[in-house]
């Protein structure tokens, strides 16, 4: 099971590293915005499959955090994206 969790992260590791490549690149701010999202959604990910494979149920309440945080930045990013004038 903790080498199952330890591949299992290295994959999201692996989307990470395309979700920075959209962020870096993307044409557009909504594919910006949603490269940012895969990032904060592999991290939790990663955090979680951690915390099973090395045992550290502390890293559960910080995936929990991070979660949160990504809410309202998708909130702020959102809201922020409809009061800009379209391109």
């Amino acid at each position: 099971m903790r080498t199952l969790a330890l591949l299992a992260a290295l994959a999201l590791l692996a989307s990470m590293s395309l979700g920075l490549i959209q962020v870096l690149r993307g044409p557009g701010a909504a594919d910006r915005m949603m490269g940012v999202q895969l990032l904060g959604t592999s991290g939790i990910g990663i955090l979680l499959l951690l915390a099973v494979a090395i045992e550290q149920p502390a890293l559960i309440d910080v995936a929990l955090i991070f979660a949160l945080l990504a809410a309202v930045a998708a909130a702020a990013l959102t809201r922020r994206r409809l009061q800009e004038p379209p391109e």
